[in-house]
């Protein structure tokens, strides 16, 4: 950052800590605790809290960190912009149905409470956002990729077809039956 001394690597850590053990984490998840805005309020005064420890001479007003705690955060111009939906133009989908606000979320699911579903929010009026692909674009690659060398394997057993081998003495099918019949090795023409 530009204006602000470096920060000891004590200091990150802390700034880390904090972010771990005060944010939301996996125990909230865990215990199925719905997240309220006084949470998130709470979160981000302790936040604000331990930014001031760690830069005491504060944030430069130019600072995301800043501007975000002072809610000034000017996204025009940013890739962020685009992912910002309000709450107005936000709709809920889910498998390729709409969710209405008028509607209970069991109406579309059902009453079993351990249901867990996924769902995608959309603009208001740009329809059902896209389905994801069944498998990944890598996991496509190496499927691909082992096709396209089983086929050429197969390919090379289809040419590979000599039959030389199946004049050798342990390809013949009836050696084991001669063999206990001690009728091994007869030739029937004079030598």
């Amino acid at each position: 950052m530009n204006g602000v001394k470096s920060v000891s690597p004590v200091r990150v850590q802390y700034l880390k800590r904090m972010i771990l053990d005060e944010g939301m984490d996996k125990k909230h998840v865990e215990a199925n605790v719905c997240v309220t805005m006084e949470m998130v309020k709470d979160a981000l005064d302790q936040l604000r809290g331990a930014v001031m420890i760690v830069y005491p001479m504060g944030l430069p007003p130019y600072d995301p960190i800043r501007m975000e705690f002072e809610n000034k955060e000017d996204l025009s111009g940013s890739q962020a912009a685009l992912s910002v939906i309000t709450e107005s133009e936000a709709q809920l989908w889910w498998a390729a149905k709409e969710l209405r606000r008028t509607k209970k979320l069991s109406d579309y699911v059902g009453k079993n409470e351990k249901t867990k579903i996924i769902v995608k929010i959309q603009r208001r009026g740009q329809g059902a956002p896209a389905r994801e692909p069944i498998i990944s674009s890598e996991e496509q690659k190496q499927l691909m990729l082992y096709y396209h060398r089983r086929q050429e394997e197969l390919k090379k057993l289809e040419e590979n077809d000599d039959d030389s081998c199946l004049n050798s003495p342990w390809a013949d099918n009836t050696a084991l039956k001669r063999h206990f019949h001690g009728v091994k090795d007869i030739k029937w023409r004079p030598r």
